[in-house]
Parts: structure tokens; sequence; C-alpha cells
């Protein structure tokens, strides 16, 4: 199929409620979205929302990335199109994880199809720090659903012991009822990880994700080596490379894969698929994704994931951009049979930070469009 028009916006989207991680907190998302059109009339969307710090990419060059890539695919096969970014990963991967499952979504990939209505458990962040607090907040996820709650630990601002007692606040007013998933964000030293991972009490914990930096594999491996719980590494992990070298590391139990860093659908299913030939749970979902790489990261869960998803940023907006926006109910994304969705331009244009760039190639120079 040849790609006919390729459109990068630029939006920002206010969060109902602040987002803090180890390294920010976050107010808004600030992602770029990809609209490819085909010649024969389908669209496709992807979109990135870079996160300062989690990696070398900032949104100025992702963005940047995305206007050179634009230009440079509009008018090309979907196919040669596809090949050509891919093997660019390395230099961009959140951009080129906007653009390729946008062109996959404009081909129609079949993963997108929900064939049956669909259910599909996600987590929630924690937030609370202080006693009564922990204890109303475990309840009030509890009534709405939720099984596994999501906590942020290693920030700059606390000490091991500090998160060690923060912990144990939550088992205690948990009673075992949710399963616990910890995420330390690269926010720990080796020594500081060791210390933390090697004291938990393991009571409802899933995980211990990503201690130290993405890059640090033996402060990881040491981390894993005597922590308590399974260890997992999410930003570490981008290529099946990546999933094979973790593979190799004893205590680690878990992969976090993520569509933003997969490169495509299809790479993103293969990922989840080796991990578990390796004899580790593959963890899916971007807390601070929105619908679009939500509900695709949410098509590839249906068919290879069992555990509570987090691809759960869609919940954390204020506004929607699907005019017929996902469904969530106690606890669960539900997708309706058949639900395929369409952005509404109006709204995204509403959103807009820069004006759209738009790369068109004429119909009658696009030969063999009907492919």
């Amino acid at each position: 199929m040849k790609i006919q028009e390729v459109t990068i916006h630029k939006i920002s989207m206010a969060l109902h409620t602040p987002y803090a991680v180890a390294y920010k907190t976050y107010t808004t998302f600030d992602p770029v979205i990809v609209e490819v059109r085909g010649a024969d009339g389908r669209i496709g969307w992807g979109e990135s929302n870079i996160s300062p710090g989690a990696s070398k990419e900032t949104p100025e060059s992702g963005y940047q990335f995305s206007l050179d890539a634009a230009e440079k695919i509009a008018g090309m096969d979907s196919e040669d199109a596809k090949k050509m970014l891919l093997e660019q990963l390395l230099e961009s991967k959140m951009a080129i994880s906007a653009i390729v499952p946008a062109i996959e979504m404009m081909e129609d990939h079949p993963i997108l199809h929900f064939n049956e209505e669909t259910r599909l458990p996600l987590l929630t962040p924690f937030n609370s720090r202080l006693g009564d607090d922990i204890e109303n907040e475990v309840e009030q996820h509890l009534k709405d659903g939720y099984k596994t709650l999501k906590i942020k630990v290693g920030k700059p601002s606390d000490t091991v012991e500090i998160d060690l007692e923060y912990m144990a606040a939550i088992q205690k007013a948990n009673k075992g009822r949710a399963e616990l998933r910890l995420d330390a964000n690269r926010g720990y030293t080796r020594e500081q990880g060791c210390e933390f991972a090697s004291n938990l009490d393991p009571d409802s914990i899933m995980h211990f994700e990503q201690p130290c930096a993405a890059d640090a594999w033996d402060d990881n491996a040491a981390v894993a080596k005597v922590s308590t719980v399974p260890l997992m590494l999410d930003e570490s992990i981008s290529t099946l490379n990546e999933v094979e070298r973790a593979g190799t590391i004893d205590g680690v139990g878990m992969c976090k894969v993520k569509l933003k860093r997969s490169g495509s659908l299809t790479l993103l299913k293969q990922g989840i698929e080796r991990c578990k030939e390796l004899g580790m749970q593959a963890i899916l979902g971007d807390g601070t994704g929105m619908e679009i790489g939500n509900w695709m990261e949410a098509a590839v869960a249906k068919d290879c994931i069992d555990n509570a998803g987090e691809y759960n940023g869609f919940l954390k907006l204020n506004d929607e951009i699907f005019k017929e926006g996902l469904r969530f109910e106690h606890g669960e994304m539900i997708i309706p049979a058949g639900y395929y969705p369409e952005v509404d331009e109006e709204k995204l244009e509403s959103l807009a930070l820069e004006k759209p760039v738009r790369f068109t190639v004429p119909q009658t120079a696009l030969k063999g469009a009907a492919e």
C-alpha cells in the first residue's frame, strides 16, 4: 500500500491529578501524534510521549525525527517505509514506535481487531504517603475493582529506610488483598537498591522494577541477586537482544515491554513471546501513554498477556481524542466487539502546541496506489 500523506501533530493534554514518578511529576502529557493516510483512504494513528530523562531521546529530538521521517516516507510503499524505519530503530526508538504502528494501523493489522468483547484488568498507581491516607486509598482502590497497585519508590527526597517504612505501611493496610508492584524508575544506586531489595517483606509483592539506571546491567543484576522478590527490568528493555540478556540474570523474573520502545506491533508481540520462552513473565503497558498507544497495547495484550495491564495513561487525562472513548469499569478496560477507534480531529486541533505539519504526495504521483 502506498502512503499518500503523513501529518505530525504536537499536542498537550492535561492530567486531572499530578502523576509522580521517581524523576518527574507530570501535570500534562505532551506527545507527538502521527497520522498516516494511504492511497486507498485508510488512516492510521500512532503516538509518542517521550519522557525527559527516561532515555537519550527528548521531546524535541523525537519531534524533529518524526518530521524528517514523515517527509521521507510520504509516497513510499508501506512495507518499504517500515523496513527503512526499523533499520534506524536505535536512533529514535520512541518516535519510530509511533510512526510504524500508525502505518500498521493504516494497513489494517489483524492484531488490532476485537472480534468479541474483551475485558482486561488494569493496575492503578498508588499516591498516598501518610498513615490514614494510605489506608483510605487502599480501601478505595479495592472498592473500585482494582486488584493490583503500583507503588513508586526511589525518589531523591526519600531514604531507603523511609521507602521500607512506606512499603510496610501499605502492606499493613492492604492485608494481602491486592497484588503490589514496586517501581524505582532507576532512582537507586547499586548500594541503595541492594539495601532496599534485601530487606523487603515479600508479602503480596509481585516484583521490584528497575532499581538502577537502564544501562547499569551489573548494578541491576546485583540487586536481583539479593532481592526477596523477583526483579523486573523496564527501561533496560527495548530490543529482543535486551530481553535475551535479561533472561540470563538470576533473580530477574520479568520484563516490562511497551509499544513505545518496541518499534512495531509485530515486534512487541515477538518480545512478549520471547520473554515466555526464556521463562520470564512479560508485563505490558505504558502509564504515560494515551488512548492510541493504550488501545494498541490492549490489542496485543488480549492474545498473550494474563496479568494486569499498565496501559492506563488514558485514565489520567482530562480529555479524550477518540470520538468513542475507551471504556473502563470496576478495574477493567472493556473493549466491545468490533470496536475500532476514530480520532476526533477537531479535538486534536484544539490541543495543539504546534501547527500540524503535513507531507502530501498527489494521487497522480502514486504509481500502483491501489496495491
